[in-house]
């Protein structure tokens, strides 16, 4: 089967930041953990080039929106390489292809009497490259998102006629409950739905830098159309010679962040079934990471500065982190003190210490040989169903409740090699079969943490599973009793050694 998810397209007006590494880092583990499954993967990041809000970036920087976005695309290349995202293409909305995408579509609306000339008049957030309605404004007249003094535009575009799909959309909702994830996200949209539809300017005529509307050339499509249609224009192209479109659409699973909610969950479905092409099977909206006021970390001060973390405590521990301490999907707070916490307690003690000890014992006890033995019938009580629970919960893009349930079975092998006492039966020459189960039962139960742990951690995974000598990823592999005795461990090493604080400046 084909799995097809994408990350929104980052606005190449700004740096990458912690928001942008989040829902790339959550949509990777979505793909990797798709990709054990043995399906096939089609994994989508990129920029968003166009529009009102690159445009004046690049004037307040002296520069062209083509150099801009040159520069900061590359930006974003960057981060989903160092993040360690499996992305198979990168979309650049500069794409000569997705132009020629673009253009075809909004013809095709045109043609089929979903767009009309008008005039627009009222307020325009240019940093949010959205039309605002009065009850959206703050004050009067103020952006809610940016809280920027907003002016009465007047323009005359063309628009989409929106409000005739004010029915469809609604039935949408009611014949797929799950269509936006998760519910509250749902109930949202559908509020907005309900609210009454109004149509939208499908054009701009101020500026230049976008996609030209086909028949009337002094004007460029409004740069949400042209990016949303990012989506589907990029399986036409992302392999040369090749059309995915068939292969991979429709997408299974959008992950974006909920202030661009709106777009993909109304505007998005209505263009599509406008141009009638079918609909994605899902979209997922996730909250924000909010930094509060916390007492400040030894060794990263008072920002959780995505790059600096990867820097001092690796790509793995800040994948993990921020997949950990908020709930995908949901608000919370994120601080450089909760990631000391979760690293040191969690990623250094709970996982790295348990693996250090059970390869320690295996190389002491058996000559480094895992023993064959029966696995001991509490861990695969223990064990049993988490692979289901796992899929169930990435199924319908829950990853940090899929994490909760693997990382509850860390603590589970911490606790059962504690009880299980091995270094005691191991003095005792008659307690050898004993000693074999426990030690077999650990290093199995430690192999399957770590299949199932790849998609979020999979430089640690890697290591460890190759220390155990059990290199096979896949799910199938995770299933406790899979792989049974007879490997040969190898060194290891400290997974999460401990990160001293750097020395105070003299300077």
């Amino acid at each position: 089967m084909s799995y097809y998810i994408t990350t929104p397209i980052y606005y190449v007006n700004g740096e990458p930041h912690l928001g942008h590494v989040y829902t790339t880092v959550a949509a990777d583990v979505l793909a990797r953990h798709m990709r054990q499954r043995g399906e096939d993967v089609f994994f989508l990041t990129g920029t968003d080039e166009h529009g009102e809000p690159v445009a004046q970036a690049a004037e307040r920087e002296g520069v062209t929106p083509r150099d801009l976005a040159d520069r900061n695309a590359e930006r974003f290349k960057a981060v989903a390489t160092r993040v360690n995202a499996t992305n198979d293409f990168f979309i650049r909305t500069s794409d000569p292809e997705h132009h020629a995408v673009v253009s075809e579509i909004v013809t095709r609306l045109k043609a089929g009497g979903h767009v009309y000339e008008g005039t627009y008049e009222g307020f325009y957030c240019p940093r949010c490259a959205d039309f605002k309605t009065d009850s959206e404004l703050v004050d009067g007249s103020k952006c809610p998102i940016h809280l920027i003094e907003l002016e009465r535009e007047k323009e005359d575009n063309w628009f989409f006629r929106l409000s005739a799909f004010q029915e469809p959309l609604e039935r949408l909702y009611a014949d797929h409950p799950e269509w936006v994830l998760p519910s509250n996200r749902y109930n949202e949209a559908l509020s907005f739905i309900k609210g009454g539809l109004r149509d939208f300017s499908l054009s701009r005529a101020r500026i230049s830098w976008g996609v030209q509307i086909p028949w009337d050339p002094d004007q460029v499509v409004y740069v949400w159309v042209d990016a949303l249609f990012n989506y589907y224009s990029a399986l036409a192209y992302a392999r040369q010679g090749e059309d995915l479109t068939d292969r991979f659409w429709p997408a299974t699973v959008h992950v974006i962040a909920k202030d661009i909610l709106k777009f993909h969950a109304v505007f998005w479905p209505a263009l599509l079934m406008a141009a009638e092409i079918e609909l994605p099977k899902r979209v997922f909206i996730h909250g924000y990471l909010l930094m509060d006021d916390h007492k400040m970390s030894k060794s990263l001060g008072n920002v959780l500065d995505p790059f600096h973390v990867m820097d001092v405590y690796g790509t793995d521990a800040l994948r993990y982190y921020l997949l950990r301490e908020v709930a995908f999907g949901q608000d919370g707070s994120v601080s450089p003190e909760g990631f000391e916490n979760r690293y040191n307690t969690e990623l250094a003690n709970e996982y790295g210490n348990l693996a250090r000890r059970v390869l320690s014992m295996i190389a002491s006890y058996r000559d480094g040989l895992v023993p064959e033995a029966d696995p001991p019938a509490e861990l695969a009580r223990e064990l049993a169903g988490l692979v289901e629970e796992v899929q169930r919960c990435l199924d319908r893009v829950e990853v940090s409740g899929a994490l909760d349930a693997i990382w509850n079975r860390v603590r589970a092998l911490n606790r059962f090699v504690q009880e299980s006492e091995p270094w005691k039966a191991a003095k005792d020459p008659e307690r050898a079969g004993e000693l074999d189960a426990v030690l077999l039962g650990a290093a199995e139960g430690l192999r399957v943490v770590s299949v199932l742990l790849y998609p979020y951690i999979p430089e640690t995974a890697v290591k460890l599973l190759t220390a155990l000598g059990r290199e096979d990823r896949s799910l199938d592999a995770a299933r406790f009793g899979a792989a049974g005795g007879g490997a040969r461990i190898g060194e290891l090493g400290q997974l999460f050694p401990k990160v001293e604080a750097a020395e105070p400046s003299t300077a």
